[in-house]
C-alpha cells in the first residue's frame, strides 16, 4: 500500500442518489452522472455516502447503487464505497458487496447515536476490515455524526495499516495537518467543498464533495494550481465556488444539489422526506443564480 497515496489522492464527486417517480433508484441518470463526471476528469467517486441520502435508503436501494456505479465506470476510475451504519454486521454486509464489485477501498462514518465509546468505534472499524479484506478510508465528520475524536484517537485508528485513509470533514485543519505529517503515508480528503483550498494547504491529497457532481472541473482546477503553487488564482477559483456554495446554504444542500443537476438535464428527482420540496420561486432561483452560470 505504499502507494496509496499517488493512486487515490485526486476528486471525487461525493454520488448523489437519483429518485424515479415510483420512489425507487433511477438507474439512467446515476449512470449518466458517472459518464458526465469520468469525461470532466475525477480521479473517482465517492458511493453510498450522507451525498447519497444513505441513511434514507434501504439495505437493497444502497446495494443496487453500489452496483450500477461499478457497471457503468467498469474499472475507469478509483471507487470508493461508504458502507457506514451504526449496526457492524450491516456495514460487514456492505463492505463484501463492495468487494465482490470490484470497488478499490470502502469508508466509513463513526457508529453514532447511541454514544458509543472510542473503543467500541475502534473495533467497529478493526471489524469491518476484518471480515472484508478491504483497505479503509474512515470518514471523520462531527458537526453532523456527533462523534468527536482526538487528534490522538484518529491517529490510533490509522495505526491500523489496513485504514489507508482518512475522509476529513470538519474545520479542524490543524488536526489534518498532524495527522497528514504522522501519516505521510496515508490519504487524506478534505471533506468541506468551500474549504477545499484550506485543506490543501494544510497537506490532504484531494477532495471528497457534493457539489462536484456539479462543478468538479473547479475543484480539478483548484487541485492543479495549487500544486502548481499558484494559490492566488486558486482562492479566486475558490471563491467562484463558495460563491455557489454560499446558494447552498441558504436554501437547504440535498434539495438544491439535486435541483441543480435535474435543470442540467439530469433526472434526479427530489430528496427524501423528511427534506422539504423546494419553491417555485426558490427554483428559479437556483436556475439563475447557479445553474445559468455554471
Amino acid at each position: 500500500m505504499s502507494n496509496i497515496v499517488k493512486e487515490l489522492g485526486g476528486i471525487y464527486p461525493a454520488l448523489l442518489t437519483p429518485f424515479a417517480k415510483d420512489g425507487g433508484i433511477n438507474r439512467k441518470a446515476l449512470e449518466d452522472l458517472v459518464e458526465y463526471n469520468i469525461q470532466k476528469g475525477v480521479t473517482g467517486f465517492y458511493v453510498g455516502g450522507s451525498t447519497a441520502e444513505a441513511f434514507l435508503l434501504t439495505e437493497e436501494e444502497r446495494n443496487e447503487v453500489y452496483e450500477i456505479v461499478a457497471e457503468k465506470n467498469a474499472g475507469r476510475v478509483k471507487l470508493l464505497a461508504h458502507v457506514g451504519s451504526i449496526s457492524t454486521d450491516q456495514a460487514i454486509r456492505f463492505a463484501n458487496h463492495a468487494k465482490e464489485l470490484g470497488y478499490d477501498a470502502v469508508s466509513a462514518v463513526c457508529p453514532f447515536y447511541y454514544g458509543y465509546t472510542f473503543a467500541e468505534i475502534k473495533k467497529y472499524y478493526s471489524d469491518i476490515i476484518n471480515a472484508s479484506e478491504m483497505p479503509m478510508v474512515m470518514y471523520y465528520i462531527p458537526g453532523t455524526s456527533g462523534v468527536k475524536f482526538s487528534t490522538a484517537q484518529i491517529a490510533e485508528i490509522l495505526d491500523n495499516e489496513m485504514v489507508i485513509g482518512l475522509k476529513h470533514t470538519s474545520n479542524e485543519y490543524f488536526a489534518l495537518e498532524q495527522v497528514k505529517t504522522k501519516f505521510q503515508n496515508k490519504v487524506i480528503f478534505n471533506g468541506f467543498d468551500e474549504m477545499f483550498l484550506c485543506g490543501l494547504s494544510m497537506g490532504a491529497d484531494g477532495g471528497i464533495g457534493s457539489t462536484y457532481n456539479y462543478m468538479a472541473e473547479k475543484f480539478i482546477k483548484i487541485h492543479k494550481l495549487f500544486k502548481e503553487n499558484k494559490m492566488a488564482e486558486a482562492l479566486e477559483e475558490q471563491r467562484e465556488a463558495n460563491r455557489i456554495i454560499k446558494i447552498l446554504i441558504e436554501v437547504g444542500g440535498m434539495q438544491m444539489n439535486k435541483e441543480v443537476l435535474c435543470q442540467m438535464g439530469f433526472d434526479f428527482g427530489v430528496a427524501r422526506a423528511p427534506f422539504a420540496p423546494l419553491s417555485e420561486e426558490t427554483k428559479e432561483y437556483i436556475r439563475r443564480e447557479v445553474t445559468n452560470k455554471l
